[in-house]
């Protein structure tokens, strides 16, 4: 497949000039893809991107190049069945097997592997993706159960080289140390969002009577709601931090500073 030239903006490819040269080239001309991605997020945990947070934040909100969906021969899948979804609003038709997971279908079939396995138990949270503006452990939802569903995942968060708030939340305040939990922590985030404005009721809520109204969430109301996302990095007052001021609007001011 040929690809036409990517047209990058002088912030990114002030980044990519000082920071990482050797792939500007080939970026220009192939795309942006997972592995300048990776490499991007090494430099953002080794904060070396403080300088070019501009350039970062829109080569953060690209979309990875796309890949097809690679074809099966049906009698080679057991028990297989084809199904129907959109995935971060575009239509995909995906032939799996009826036992295989979201996750399994997300990262294997679609090609999208921002959504993280990590205990496959659904006790880590770090395979969460949103299924029709819910939140989901996509390692116990089978893929079967999303026919005709909306699924959004890390990678459709951002809209037109623009990051979604909570993405630029969690930047700003620094809400990931290894990254590996980091696309469940913001999809859940982003989730929790509408779940707050639906006025849903947590452990920690202590009026269970009255009419739902959207709730202005505290630190202990975040960290209870937020609770089936483990970060093993201790990130969790940066990722409070985040989240409140995504809800409010407000600047939350850092409990971090760069060295000098």
């Amino acid at each position: 497949m040929k690809h036409n030239k990517t047209q990058l903006t002088p912030e990114e490819r002030k980044l990519f000039g000082d920071l990482m040269p050797e792939e500007l080239e080939e970026v220009i001309q192939s795309g942006f893809n997972r592995r300048h991605f990776i490499k991007l997020m090494s430099l953002a945990t080794a904060g070396l991107l403080a300088s070019h947070a501009i350039g970062a934040e829109q080569l953060f909100a690209r979309s990875i190049e796309d890949e097809a969906i690679a074809d099966l021969i049906p009698e080679a899948v057991e028990n297989g069945i084809t199904i129907n979804l959109k995935v971060n609003s575009g239509a995909k038709k995906v032939l799996v097997d009826s036992r295989m997971t979201l996750l399994d279908t997300l990262r294997e079939r679609i090609g999208l592997t921002g959504s993280k396995k990590g205990c496959d138990h659904g006790q880590c949270g770090a395979c969460t993706v949103i299924v029709d503006g819910q939140r989901v452990l996509s390692c116990l939802t089978l893929a079967a159960t999303c026919e005709g569903k909306s699924v959004i995942t890390i990678e459709g968060l951002a809209k037109d080289n623009v990051l979604n708030p909570m993405q630029a939340a969690f930047l700003k305040h620094d809400g990931f140390q290894c990254g590996f939990c980091t696309p469940g922590q913001i999809c859940s985030a982003v989730a929790l969002m509408k779940e707050a404005k639906e006025g849903n009721l947590s452990y920690l809520t202590e009026d269970i009577s009255s009419e739902a109204t959207p709730v202005m969430l505290s630190n202990k109301e975040i960290a209870e709601r937020m609770s089936g996302n483990i970060c093993r990095c201790g990130a969790y007052p940066n990722i409070v931090a985040a989240i409140k001021e995504a809800q409010s609007g407000k600047n939350i001011t850092q409990n971090w500073l760069f060295a000098g």
